[in-house]
Parts: C-alpha cells; structure tokens; sequence
C-alpha cells in the first residue's frame, strides 16, 4: 500500500481482513484475561481441601493474582512501548500458558500461590499490550470506537464464561482444570500473533528502560495493593499492612522524584496535560470501585445466603454478562454518535438507577428473578461507561506511548478495584458480628443491599467527573494510522 493510499484513509482489502483477524485475536485474548479473573473462585474449596488450605488462607490464590496483576501494569505498559507492542502480547500469553500448567500441576499451597502471582504478572503485560496494540492498529475515531466494543464485549463474556467454566470443569474434572484450561488457549493465542499481529516497527532512536522508575512504582503499587487487598483478611492494624502501606507510600515517592529528574522516564508526567487521559484513568478508577465490585456481592449472595451450587451461580451471572456485553456495543455506537462526554453521562446515569434498582433484590428471601430489572439495566449501563471510558483514555495520546498511558488507566483500574471491595465489605460485615444461621444470612443480605446503595451513590461521582470534559472530546480520526505504515511496510 502507498503512503498516498493511506494518507487518503483507504486500506486494501487484504489489510483490512489482516486487521479483522488481529481484532479477534485481541478480542480472544481479552477473553483468556477476563475469564482468569472468575475461573479460580468456584474451586477454592476444592483446592484447600487437596492442597491443605486453612479456609482462611484459600484468598491468597486469588489475591497473588491481583496484587502483581495491579504492581505490574505500568511496567507492563512502558514495555510495550519500548520493547514492542506484540512482543509483549506474545511474551504475556506465554506466561499464562506456562504458570497456568503449573498451577494444575502443583501438589502444595506454595507452587499454587506463586503460578498465581506469575498468571498475574502475565495478565500486567498482556492487558496494556492489547490496548495499546488496538490504539494503534485502529486509526482514532469509529474504527477504534468499534475495536474497543469488540474487545469490551469478550471481556464481558469472559467473566461469564469464568464463572461458568469454573463450575462446570470443577464439578466434573476437579481443581486442575480450572488452569489447565488456559494453556491450549494461550499457547494458540500467542502462536498466531506471530504469523497474523504485525511486527512491531523499528526503533528510532534508542531509550533508557528507567529502571529506577520501573523498580520503584513495581514495587510500591504492588506493596499497595498488597496492603489493600490483605487488609480485610489480616486486620487494618496487622503490622504487615501498615509497614506495606508506608513502604508503598515511601516508594511511590521515590518513583516521583526519579520520574521528575529522568531525561526519559517510565511515565512522562506531561501525560497527564492530556484531559482525556486525566479524566479517563479517574473514571476507571470509579468504575472499579463502584461497577467493579458488584461481581463480588452478588457472588455473596448467591452462594451464601441463598445457597446455590457453583454452577448455579455462574448460571446467575447469565444475563448481567449479556446486558454489559450490550452496553459494550451501544457504547461505541452513542461515543461516535455524540461524542465522549454525552456517552459517559448516559451509562453512569443508567448505572446508577439499574443499581438502586437492583439493591432492592438484595434480600435474604427474596428471589433471583426480583435481580433481573436492576442487573439488566446496570449491566447497560456498566458497558456504556466500560468502551466510553477506554475511548477517553486513548484520545489524544501519542502513538509511541500508548503504552504507558493504557498502563495509567490499567493501574487505577485495579487500585480503584481493591479499595472499593476493601471499603465496602467492611461496611457490608458491620452487622454481622457474633450472628450465626439464619441470622446471620439475614445480616449478610441486609448489609449488602446497604452496600449496594453505597456503590450507586458513589457512581454520581463518575458523572461529576465527567463534566470536566470538554463537549468536543471525541476527536476526528487521525489521517495516517500507525497500522497501515505498519502493514504497507509488511
């Protein structure tokens, strides 16, 4: 392809089918991502039983993963810029394949534990590497709009399909397949980037990695949601947590001062000059702490207060999933339609009425179906926010550093996650102490429809946040993508 063809918006047909199957490739592996996050919970008990688990300690599976998911991502963001965009997709999902075959293999808690953290390093690398591969193979504008939809609603079904499969291959195959399950999926995944992803471009001139920068913010956001997420397990006043949380304060602060003296650093604080990106990582952050929590307690009340089976719990997340996956593509159309800002109001206003709604299914006798309204209409309204909110993250920022700047968004996403389930399920356990039976499960349902309330209230902040972006923040696409240069060098 000529640079005259590109420079006139146009692709061949052969690179649009090699953009298509890239895209489903990216969409595939959002979808290994998502449903890593659900797989694991519905074999807890069945892995602390095998491997000699005290109940208490069966959260450090699914913590390992989320605290060096969230430590790694502004690293796993930076070296995709620097290193090569689908090096790192191919690196991360070999990362998955291999400690996912170890987690099924392990026979203690410590090889399960550290397979997990290494699955989490793997999903830091992968998600800014598919982010940013989509930001730029797909030029600014309805192209990208309807990539993110794509990519957005694999997620969705992910999560879905984790807690389906989890129930599904833990009932009938046992524990180890909840992660053997991941290595075909990884392996193929990664085997055909490599024939269908374009190469990464050349490099220019040569830059520094910033490992100072990278050691200090690894280690401080891991610290830090270390400490978020063991809080509510090990008690705010352990002694861990609070040395994490100083320790965490300390390295954060030292990842400034190299940031602000660095020739070329990790995470270039002009950045955030860029509104869209300021108000896009905000927004995650609200996300995660609001939307993204609500998995959890209607994970509660499913299984503990009413009762039901795994299986029968994945099958109650059915329809929450295919409302969000919905959202997901209404989102993209309204973001090209109206524009950002307009997009992101809508989906937290209908967030937060389907919410308030669906509080009042939170109830210790209540059934499933008094869910439906509330779920549908917050799962809307949760895709809508979902694509609008990586939309608003991308705009604006360069190409080259794309990267790092889904790494941002990323990282609050996941901070904005492990301080909303850690204030949260203190708030919704206030009235559970020394109740046992049906007392307690009373409790545990009226402290969660509480919570619930909370979460609604909280998304009203999303809104706010929102308003300070400028009405004209959706950008007219960009004349020359990244990804034609990139194809027309193949």
């Amino acid at each position: 392809m000529s640079t005259s063809s590109a420079s006139q918006g146009k692709t061949p047909d052969g690179a649009k089918k090699r953009l298509g199957w890239t895209l489903a490739l990216l969409a595939l592996a959002q979808l290994i991502y998502a449903l890593d996050l659900n797989i694991v919970f519905v074999a807890l008990p069945e892995i602390g039983e095998d491997l000699g688990f005290p109940g208490q300690t069966q959260q450090l599976v699914v913590s390992a993963y989320v605290v060096f998911a969230g430590g790694f991502l502004l690293f796993g963001g930076r070296a995709a810029d620097l290193l090569g965009r689908r090096r790192m997709f191919v690196l991360a999902l070999a990362l998955y394949a291999v400690s996912s075959l170890a987690g099924g293999l392990a026979t203690n808690s410590t090889v399960i534990i550290v397979a997990r953290a290494i699955q989490g390093i793997g999903g830091a690398l992968l998600l800014p590497s598919t982010l940013s591969l989509i930001n730029t193979l797909f030029e600014e504008g309805p192209k990208r709009n309807r990539a993110l939809a794509v990519w957005g609603g694999a997620g969705a079904s992910g999560l879905t399909l984790g807690a389906l499969l989890g129930g599904v291959l833990t009932e009938n195959f046992g524990w180890p397949a909840v992660f053997f399950v991941n290595v075909p999926l990884a392996g193929i995944v990664a085997l055909a980037a490599l024939f269908v992803i374009p190469r990464d471009p050349a490099q220019g001139a040569r830059r520094k990695f910033d490992f100072p920068g990278s050691l200090s913010v690894t280690a401080g956001a891991t610290l830090l949601v270390f400490a978020l997420v063991q809080g509510p397990e090990m008690g705010w006043s352990s002694a861990v947590v609070i040395s994490s949380f100083i320790l965490a304060v300390i390295l954060l602060a030292v990842f400034t001062a190299v940031e602000a003296r660095s020739a070329d650093p990790l995470m270039p604080f002009r950045l955030f000059r860029n509104r869209n990106l300021t108000v896009g990582m905000t927004i995650t952050f609200i996300y995660m702490a609001t939307f993204g929590v609500l998995p959890y307690f209607l994970t509660v009340l499913m299984h503990t207060v009413h009762g039901y089976s795994a299986l029968e719990t994945g099958l109650g997340f059915l329809i929450p999933s295919i409302a969000i996956a919905a959202g997901t593509q209404l989102g993209e159309r309204l973001t090209t339609r109206i524009g950002i800002r307009t997009t992101l109001l809508i989906g937290f206003v209908i967030g937060v009425i389907g919410t308030v709604g669906l509080a009042f299914g939170f109830g210790a006798d209540i059934s499933y179906w008094m869910l439906v309204p509330g779920l549908v209409v917050s799962g809307v309204g949760q895709g809508i926010v979902w694509t609008s909110m990586w939309i608003a993250s991308a705009t604006g920022t360069p190409a080259h550093e794309q990267g790092v700047a889904n790494g941002i968004a990323s990282t609050t996403l996941n901070i904005g996650n492990a301080i909303g389930l850690a204030v949260f399920t203190v708030l919704a356990d206030i009235g559970t102490d020394g109740k046992a039976g049906e007392a307690l499960r009373v409790a545990t349902a009226d402290g969660e429809f509480l919570v619930v309330l909370l979460t609604a209230a909280a998304m009203v902040l999303g809104l706010v946040v929102t308003l300070t972006l400028r009405r004209q923040s959706a950008a007219p696409p960009t004349a020359v993508p990244e990804s034609e240069e990139a194809l027309a060098a193949k």
